[in-house]
């Protein structure tokens, strides 16, 4: 599929059928999520690849924030950031912040590079004819979920992806689309000034 076509047809399925993906599919898809840009080439990512039983014991187990449409998907991923890993790293001689102080970074780039890694996911899954939704988690439900599945207390998770194929066609229903119309180009996009 052409790039182009991959994100037009990007869009939040929140339905999906029985048929399984295919591990193919899911190894494209972790592999081009590792393919994401890293600052400092930190690498402060992570990601949970659930399927089976392990989903059951997700689904469970834990509050989802996307409707119970998505309990139908074969896969969820679940994308962690790791703050320590970026501040150690540029704690190294090359980057020298030494002091390891989160007041170097402006905003924070372990979470931004995993949101860019799960945007990787997201249009991979197009490419590969799937579907997929990222969503939210519960804050106070992260330490359960990492003791749940052995994930160590520095990973933080951004959200959850479900992946399958889609069982609805066009946009998902309740989706945002379907009560907001998009803002125009010329409204999000500034040239040289903002006013």
């Amino acid at each position: 599929m052409e790039f182009q076509d991959v994100v037009r047809r990007r869009r939040m399925v929140r339905k999906f059928t029985s048929e399984p993906v295919s591990d193919e599919s899911i190894q494209r898809i972790m592999r081009n999520a590792v393919r994401g840009p890293s600052a400092g080439f930190s690498q402060g990512q992570g990601f949970l690849v659930l399927q089976g039983e392990q989903l059951k014991r997700l689904f469970d187990r834990f509050e989802l924030w996307a409707g119970d449409g998505v309990k139908t998907a074969p896969v969820i991923v679940i994308p962690f950031s790791a703050k320590d890993v970026y501040l150690d790293r540029y704690a190294q001689a090359d980057k020298g912040w030494t002091d390891r102080s989160e007041d170097h970074w402006p905003v924070p780039y372990w979470d931004i590079d995993t949101g860019m890694a799960a945007l990787l996911i997201l249009q991979t899954a197009v490419d590969e004819g799937l579907g997929a939704v990222f969503f939210g988690t519960n804050k106070d439900e992260w330490p359960a979920l990492r003791a749940e599945f052995g994930v160590p207390d520095e990973y933080v998770p951004i959200g959850m992806i479900a992946i399958g194929h889609p069982a609805e066609e066009g946009i998902s229903e309740g989706a945002s689309p379907r009560t907001r119309k998009r803002l125009r180009f010329d409204e999000m996009v500034h040239w040289g000034q903002w006013q």
